[in-house]
C-alpha cells in the first residue's frame, strides 16, 4: 500500500464514521500531514455539540468503531476535552478529540506505507469547504447535538452508557 492508497482508506474510515452520526453534523476537511512513511487525515466538526451531548456523541462514535472491529485503545473522560482513541484491524489509528470551545476533531493516522504523492480528499464536506487553518470554531446549530438537555436515545437505540 502506498501513501495515496492509505489516504483513501483513511478517508473511507472517516466517511463511514461521519455517516454513522445521526443526526448528522457539519464538518470540513482539515489539514493532511505526511511523515516519511505515514500520514494523517483530519476532519473538524463545525456543529455545536453541547456539553450535555458530548457523551452521547462519543458513545455513538465508540459503538460504531467497535461494531467495525476497531479496538478502543484509550478513553479520556475529562469533561473539558473528552476523547476516544481506537485502532482498526489493519493498523490504522483513529481518534475523536474535543478541543477548544468544544470543537470535535477526527483524525486517522496510517501505519507506515510506501512513500508516494497524496491527493486531497475526494469526498465533499457537508458544509462549507474551508481552507486548512480557516475552519471556524463551532458555529452551526443542531436541534439535537446543540441542545443543552441530556440526550434521550430514540426508541430502539441504546443509551450512551451501554
Amino acid at each position: 500500500m502506498n501513501m495515496q492508497q492509505a489516504a483513501e482508506h483513511a478517508d473511507g474510515m472517516l466517511d463511514a464514521t461521519m455517516a454513522a452520526i445521526v443526526p448528522d453534523v457539519q464538518w470540513a476537511h482539515d489539514v493532511t500531514t505526511a511523515g516519511s512513511c505515514d500520514l494523517s487525515r483530519r476532519r473538524t466538526v463545525t456543529t455545536v455539540i453541547s456539553d450535555q451531548r458530548r457523551g452521547s456523541f462519543l458513545g455513538v462514535v465508540e459503538r460504531f468503531w467497535k461494531k467495525r472491529g476497531y479496538r478502543i485503545t484509550a478513553v479520556n473522560d475529562n469533561t473539558e476535552a473528552p476523547a476516544v482513541y481506537a485502532t482498526s484491524p489493519d493498523g490504522f489509528g483513529i481518534s475523536l478529540v474535543f478541543g477548544h470551545k468544544g470543537q470535535a476533531f477526527f483524525e486517522v493516522a496510517t501505519p507506515c506505507v510506501e512513500e508516494s504523492a497524496v491527493a486531497d480528499p475526494a469526498s465533499q464536506p457537508n458544509g462549507p469547504a474551508y481552507a486548512p487553518g480557516e475552519i471556524p470554531t463551532p458555529n452551526v446549530r443542531s436541534d439535537f447535538w446543540s441542545a443543552t438537555s441530556p440526550a434521550v436515545p430514540p426508541a430502539g437505540q441504546p443509551s450512551s452508557s451501554s
